[in-house]
C-alpha cells in the first residue's frame, strides 16, 4: 500500500510540475517542488483554489519553484607558478623540453 501511495503521489507531483512548467513556458526540468507547503497553507486559508496559478504567479517567485542557474565550473590551478601555465591544459606539473 505504501509503495502504491508513493507512486501515486509522485505521479501527481510530475503532473503538477509539468502543468506549472507549461504555464511559465519553461522546460519541465527547471521546476522543483519547494513551494508545496506554502501552497497547502494558502489553500487551507482559502486564499488559493488553483495551485498552478499560485505557483505561476510572479509574486510567488520567492517560493523557489524555478531552479537557479549554476555558476560555471572554474578549473583550479594547483601549480607553484600558476601564471606560467594559465594557457595550457596541464594543471599539476609541466615538464619543460630542456629537462629531457
Amino acid at each position: 500500500m505504501q509503495i502504491w501511495a508513493t507512486w501515486l503521489f509522485y505521479g501527481i507531483l510530475v503532473d503538477l510540475g509539468d502543468t506549472v512548467a507549461d504555464e511559465l513556458s519553461l522546460p519541465f526540468d527547471e521546476i522543483i517542488y519547494l513551494g508545496l507547503y506554502h501552497s497547502t497553507m494558502a489553500h487551507q486559508k482559502a486564499k488559493v483554489t488553483d495551485p498552478v496559478k499560485y505557483f505561476a504567479d510572479p509574486q510567488n517567485r520567492d517560493l523557489g519553484i524555478i531552479k537557479q542557474k549554476r555558476k560555471p565550473n572554474v578549473k583550479l590551478i594547483v601549480t607553484p607558478f600558476p601564471d606560467l601555465q594559465r594557457g595550457t591544459d596541464q594543471f599539476f606539473f609541466h615538464i619543460s623540453p630542456k629537462a629531457s
